[in-house]
């Protein structure tokens, strides 16, 4: 072992060995050098704490998806593990009894702020709880792109657009790991979708991915510099992606210069891929048993398969990241007290600014505050507001309002409702009007309370879930007909959506008005409340396209679908790990989402960036430049407000294209007017052609636009043939 000039082992009655001295890495490099191949080799699994008896649950490690042990006589600390992006999961409240945590809004609420600050407030507030309860990983940053809007998981996502998603990924990883704690980026890569996730295979040329969902990992890990990263359970061109050498080695460490360490996700491994890039093994049923990285792999040892040079590079690699990171030197003690108050403010915070005003005829919104009645309908509405299942569910603070086991589900998919409900945010909010309520069981028995009341507020759900996809894009349990029949009765009344993907809305011309509100977490039924009162005025900006109808997706029919079916009851940890092969293809290849409809000449229902607001804005571009555009917005209106300027690359040396190339976000006073510069992303200005970003000379036409079909001010710039790499920036 290598002596450094200021070494300082110190030694205590226990006989352990705390490694304090050099710098972070040379610490790292010198514990690697006291340990011992089991304990190296110990450090390559994590069990899967929540499935352990209680017997077998090690004393102190906080209960969550799972730990791998440390090395307490180095002063490592064990790697204790939970989901997800949305707070400290619990899923069902079952994983630990009665221990709530702040849920935040849905992934794809938190992309409607279109607010990288925000969005950064929110990770510090989950890595703040996280670590108050024990955990220095967070199973978070999530930022596949949304190719299917069918997918289960979208909720949990941030948009269809490279830019965007990478941009907020990469804010919601730095927040968290800024509470000396690691947050991982997942899912790498082409996971979009749950239909046979473990063995369909997707095949994609490289200058597609590059130039959509690794672009967008890419930029989150610029931003967020997260410390592991999480590979998919799908294939990508033929090999899984967790034993993929293209992703790992040549993508991941080699042109983005990843420093931090590679983990499965659970179940996810086929093999013993230490070589071609994959660092530790996640959710074994137990340490060094009969799985890839216990058996498998010791064996692959003695057979001079694997090198214990290439254990330590791993183990290297996790060693680094939790020095650097805080770790060691800040080790997490359970049982912290958390501000939930203070905490539960800023999932509100989140929530205002995500819901969006997809219509609003003749100034509908805000309800008015001379209504005398106010019918409030559906979706359980009296109780709270609804969040996804799967792994990424939280048990709030203060507990679920509502707990739904539906028959045929499965306890991971268990429907849960956070405890703020629209209808006393009403009250609050309109204290002066009378509202009451209905639970749109029967649509005719609504349909005459709406005839005796000023206006209608009707609140649709649909459940979205990790483990199966969207059979449509339909909402769920006839509330389509529950819809029309309240707005045949009423005229003024208010559609609230509450959905994890876009849905069709066959009933849109007959009601004034429409908010997205998504799952809104922790305070979302008083931040709904507080945008159809008024008190606060809707800025969330869609992330996501919606179509008009199924046939204008690239893959109508979703893939898989018609020999994979989804039988509620099964256990998704016994989803089969090999069939014959299913292979998934995307016609849109680059052009994701809105980039597809323009390519296409396709009109959707809703399009990516859309998003009304209680006062009116005017934009124009004052200077662009290859790097920046300088933007000034005014708000002309008599409402104070926040308007998002986007700016997109719509036609290159005279091809029409259609990029977002930059944005951002800007609240302003009613008669207000501020500059602000908008920085562009050259590669989004570029292609990707034999190993290089190649940006062609000629014309380059930016339009400065309220949403991806609407450009208010359009600007044009030459500019020179320009040739790089990923390394060389």
């Amino acid at each position: 072992m290598r002596l450094k000039s200021l070494f300082c082992w110190a030694f205590v009655i226990s006989c352990s060995v705390t490694v304090c001295a050099g710098t972070l890495d040379e610490r790292a490099e010198d514990a690697l050098a006291l340990m011992s191949l089991p304990e190296k080799l110990s450090m390559l699994q994590t069990v899967l704490t929540a499935r352990l008896s209680p017997d077998k649950q090690p004393a102190g490690v906080a209960v969550g998806v799972g730990h791998t042990e440390g090395i307490e006589r180095l002063g490592i600390p064990r790697l204790t593990e939970t989901d997800a992006s949305l707070g400290v999961a619990n899923m069902g409240g079952f994983i630990r009894r009665n221990d709530g945590a702040t849920a935040l809004p849905s992934g794809l609420a938190m992309a409607s702020t279109w607010n990288p600050d925000l969005i950064a407030e929110g990770g510090r507030m989950i890595g703040s709880e996280a670590r108050a309860k024990g955990f220095n990983v967070m199973l978070a940053g999530g930022v596949n792109l949304i190719r299917e809007p069918r997918n289960g998981r979208n909720f949990e996502y941030f948009s269809e657009d490279p830019l965007l998603a990478g941009t907020l990924a990469g804010h919601a990883i730095k927040g968290i790991q800024s509470n000396h704690i690691v947050s991982t980026m997942k899912h790498f890569a082409l996971n979009a979708q749950e239909t046979g996730r473990a063995f369909l295979d997707v095949e994609m040329q490289e200058s597609v991915m590059r130039e959509s969902d690794l672009l967008a990992f890419q930029i989150a890990h610029e931003i967020g510099e997260p410390g592991a990263v999480m590979c998919a359970y799908n294939k990508v061109n033929g090999q899984h992606a967790c034993e993929n050498e293209f992703l790992l080695n040549q993508v991941l460490r080699h042109d983005w210069g990843f420093q931090g360490w590679v983990m499965s996700d659970w179940g996810g491994v086929h093999s013993v891929p230490i070589r071609q890039g994959l660092d530790q093994e996640s959710g074994v049923a137990e340490l060094g048993g009969d799985s890839f990285y216990g058996a498998a792999l010791r064996a692959a040892l003695i057979k001079g398969e694997v090198s214990e040079d290439d254990v330590d590079q791993s183990v290297l690699r996790i060693l680094k990241t939790m020095f650097r990171l805080g770790l060691v030197d800040h080790p997490v003690a359970p049982g912290q007290p958390l501000d939930s108050q203070a905490n539960a403010l800023v999932a509100q915070r989140i929530a205002e600014q995500s819901i969006v005003l997809l219509k609003n005829d003749n100034e509908m919104l805000p309800l008015s505050t001379n209504t005398g009645r106010l019918l409030v309908v559906g979706a359980h509405a009296d109780a709270g507001v609804p969040q996804g299942g799967g792994s990424s569910q939280v048990w709030p603070t203060g507990g679920a309002a509502l707990s739904l086991e539906i028959p045929g589900d499965v306890v991971y998919h268990r429907r849960l409702y956070m405890p703020s409900a629209p209808l006393d945010g009403l009250k609050s909010e309109m204290p002066n009007t009378e509202v009451l309520f209905d639970d749109g069981t029967d649509p005719k028995r609504s349909a005459r309370l709406a005839k005796t009341v000023d206006a209608v507020v009707v609140f649709a759900e649909q459940f979205s879930a990790e483990g199966h996809d969207a059979v449509d894009l339909n909402l769920p349990n006839g509330q389509d007909r529950l819809i029309e029949a309240i707005a045949d009765a009423n005229p003024k009344t208010v559609v609230v959506l509450q959905t994890g993907v876009p849905v069709m809305m066959p009933w849109l011309d007959r009601v004034p008005a429409v908010l997205q509100a998504w799952y809104s977490g922790q305070r979302g039924g008083m931040a709904i409340a507080r945008v159809l009162s008024g008190a606060v005025n809707p800025s969330g900006r869609l992330p996501i396209t919606y179509p008009k109808t199924l046939q204008q997706l690239p893959n109508p029919i979703l893939p898989g679908s018609e020999r994979i079916v989804y039988r509620p009851g099964s256990d998704l940890y016994d989803m089969p790990k090999e069939q014959a092969p299913l292979v998934v293809r995307y016609p849109e290849g680059s052009d994701v989402g809105y980039r597809w409809y323009a390519r296409e000449k396709k009109q959707p229902l809703f399009p990516f960036g859309y998003g009304l607001s209680y006062t009116n804005f005017d934009m124009s571009i004052i200077r662009l430049s290859p790097d920046s555009a300088v933007v000034e917005v005014n708000n002309n209106g008599s409402k104070s407000g926040a308007m998002v300027a986007q700016l997109y690359l719509v036609e290159r040396a005279g091809e029409p294209i259609n990029r977002l190339i930059g944005f951002a976000r800007v609240e302003l006073a009613a008669g207000e007017t501020r500059q602000l510069e908008v920085m562009l992303d050259p590669r989004l200005m570029a292609n990707w052609q034999d190993g290089s970003w190649v940006q062609p000379q000629g014309t380059y036409h930016v339009a400065l636009s309220s949403d991806a079909t609407r450009p208010i001010d359009r600007h044009i710039i030459e500019l020179p043939e320009r040739k790089w790499t990923d390394s060389s920036r």
